[in-house]
């Protein structure tokens, strides 16, 4: 139920923003608008002022507006007009180009949203673990893994990943879900000495399950050793004599920096004990470097899938994150590069999905939008929500851009038609390529849902 409240709640801000967007340029124009609804289906309830009935309807999943002329816009669905304009305020007796503007009104909105959002979060609370944005050193590569056949150790850098050079951990994730299963090339330098290979991308789940685990990539999250926090009761951690506040130093020689490099380690040595050696500082200030031995036992995480992992038994502190908190200009700034990169990643993707590089399967319908959303607002800070708030915007503007009837971009595309022959397209003739695309695009919708559908828990546990 609160996935559902989450959902409704952030789709209505998007929602309600695109529609605006719409109804302020065309009133702008003087065009009369005669509902603006959220929602659609039943009425449910609203009132009336001016011309304009301002409603919420039974089905949450868009909106519209619908002009004088019986033109409808909406976050998914145009209907183009049947009526011949007698009124000066039909949206059709209006000039072509203020009926474009009127059309690009909407996901310009969304545009401005994820620009807005963005900013706020840069201005107030902007907090980004440091790795990220920084070179793409590995800290561990775990055995039998697609990276461990390309001969890349623990602690090289990468410097080629797909089309980047010198790529930041940021970039090799995105160029990694924008490649599932398919052959990159891929070079690392070890020893001073760099090689340049390829790399299978490796997903074997759903595209929504990758990281870089997968492919047995550990990022190099600090340049500290793991430091624990607390101990969990009766683990081989607590056993062994490890103390809150030791740092790790090396696990069989093997200096690593962060607990999912720890975990990697663990699982491949199936059990085996382990020599630790750890630093820990004494009552009077100084620093003691003590050997420690422990056998890792294999358990489950608390609070974690309920799968058994070969585990030690602490919490570590968390690796150091940067909080910014930009003045309006440079938060401006940041805002336009972090939405000028989701824009080019989702126009990647599409253009990916007419190559058939990406997979239709890995799109997502509101049930995988909605449980994005409720991962992200169960996480600390702003940042993961109004990022994700940021994406969704960005692909609503693009998605209604596309050039496909009954989308905004289609309305345009028939507009600039219109345009250049100097007359309106047949009528019958538009109305046909409206109702065609119409029942193409529920099909698409109906795909899309089926898919999330099977990825729910219910459908997965029917699995064999």
């Amino acid at each position: 139920m609160s996935t559902i409240i989450q959902l409704a709640i952030v789709l209505g801000i998007m929602v309600l923003v695109h529609e605006f967007g719409h109804f302020a340029v065309a009133k702008l124009c003087g065009i009369r608008v005669e509902v603006f609804s959220i929602g659609f289906g039943k009425r449910l309830f609203g009132f009336r002022r001016g011309d304009t009935e301002y409603q919420i309807a039974a089905v949450p999943l868009g909106g519209y507006v619908k002009m004088a002329g019986e033109m409808g816009f909406s976050g998914n669905e145009l209907s183009p007009g049947s009526v011949a304009p007698t009124d000066p305020g039909d949206f059709n007796a209006h000039p072509r180009w203020q009926r474009i503007l009127v059309a690009l009104a909407g996901p310009f909105a969304n545009f401005i949203l994820a620009l807005g959002l963005m900013t706020g979060v840069s201005m107030l609370h902007n907090e980004v673990q440091e790795f990220i944005d920084g070179p793409a050193h590995s800290d561990y590569i775990t055995l039998n893994t697609p990276a461990s056949r390309t001969g890349i150790h623990s602690g090289d850098t990468i410097v080629h990943y797909d089309t980047i050079e010198n790529p930041t951990w940021d970039q090799v994730g995105i160029r990694s879900l924008l490649n599932l299963n398919q052959t990159i090339p891929f070079s690392f330098i070890h020893d001073g000495q760099r090689t340049d290979t390829k790399l299978f991308v490796e997903n074997k789940g759903a595209p929504d399950d990758f990281s870089l685990d997968n492919l047995g990539i550990i990022p190099k999250m600090q340049t500290t050793p793991v430091q624990v926090d607390s101990l969990e009761p009766s683990m081989p951690a607590a056993r062994a004599g490890l103390k809150p506040h030791d740092k790790i130093v090396s696990i069989d020689g093997l200096q690593l920096h962060s607990v999912p490099a720890l975990l990697s380690y663990l699982q491949d040595q199936a059990g085996k004990p382990a020599s630790l050696v750890i630093q820990r500082t004494a009552a009077d200030g100084t620093a003691q470097t003590l050997p420690i031995q422990v056998t890792p036992e294999l358990a489950e995480t608390p609070g974690g899938p309920k799968e058994k992992d070969y585990r030690l038994g602490f919490v570590a502190v968390q690796p150091p994150v940067k909080v910014e908190r930009l003045p309006f200009d440079k938060a401006v700034v940041a805002s336009w590069q972090f939405n000028k990169k989701g824009s080019l990643l989702i126009v990647e993707v599409l253009k990916r999905l007419f190559t058939r590089q990406v997979s239709v399967k890995s799109l997502q319908s509101p049930i995988g939008i909605g449980q994005q959303i409720h991962q992200a607002a169960q996480m600390p800070g702003w940042m993961p929500l109004i990022g994700l708030m940021s994406y969704i915007s960005l692909n609503l503007g693009i998605f209604n851009l596309l050039p496909i009837p009954i989308l905004d971009g289609g309305m345009i595309l028939f507009l600039l038609i219109e345009t250049i022959m100097r007359r309106d397209v047949n009528q019958q003739i538009k109305e046909r390529v409206y109702q065609v695309a119409f029942v193409c695009l529920l099909a698409f919708f109906a795909f899309v849902i089926f898919n999330d559908l099977t990825k729910l828990n219910l459908f997965t546990k029917l699995k064999p």
